[in-house]
């Protein structure tokens, strides 16, 4: 693919992923203006709609896949593991602020990656609570629920505050919470 071709499908994807959070009936034209690219540059590429939320889902789960891969979820130690992952991800959830949820409804090989990505998680909050990093009475389920909820509030609520602080607030809130010791 030719470097200007690439920047005009990079500004598409985030166009199209910034605008489509917003309203899920954005039109391919106003994708495309805020992409700074003519319509038909759009439609060349994507059939509609659907082929253009697809292809960033597919963006998002690529970026997921490589902050969970660069985090070491498995093998670092869980402290360095989870600040990797916090770090990696709450960009992520900023760059790409669809929800997966939508996308598994509608593409079963997404809906597989996801339920991939998710069991490396689960795994990981395992892992947290055998090792003694999380209270023995904590149910996973629920442990990691929090996760995902303290990741998308800190990625959306709070814009402003940098990734590494931004991962410094999540990991403190799951690992020790806020009632007073």
């Amino acid at each position: 693919m030719r470097a200007d071709a690439a920047r005009n499908l990079t500004a598409v994807l985030h166009a199209g992923a910034r605008l489509l959070a917003e309203d899920p009936g954005t039109s391919m034209s106003a994708i495309a203006a805020a992409a700074g690219v003519d319509r038909t540059t759009v439609h060349r590429r994507f059939a509609n709609r659907e082929a253009l939320l697809s292809a960033v889902f597919q963006a998002k789960l690529d970026s997921s896949e490589r902050v969970l891969d660069e985090a070491r979820l498995a093998e670092a130690p869980l402290p360095v593991a989870l600040h990797r992952y916090l770090e990696g991800i709450i960009p992520v959830s900023r760059e790409w602020p669809l929800d997966t949820r939508r996308m598994m409804q509608n593409d079963p090989s997404a809906r597989i990656r996801r339920q991939e990505q998710s069991a490396r998680l689960d795994a990981f909050i395992r892992r947290a609570l055998d090792e003694g990093y999380l209270r023995a009475d904590v149910d996973e389920i629920w442990a990691r629920s929090l996760l995902d909820q303290l990741v998308d509030t800190v990625a959306h609520r709070f814009p402003d505050l940098e990734p590494p602080q931004a991962a410094d607030l999540v990991a403190s809130t799951l690992l020790n919470g806020l009632g007073a010791a």
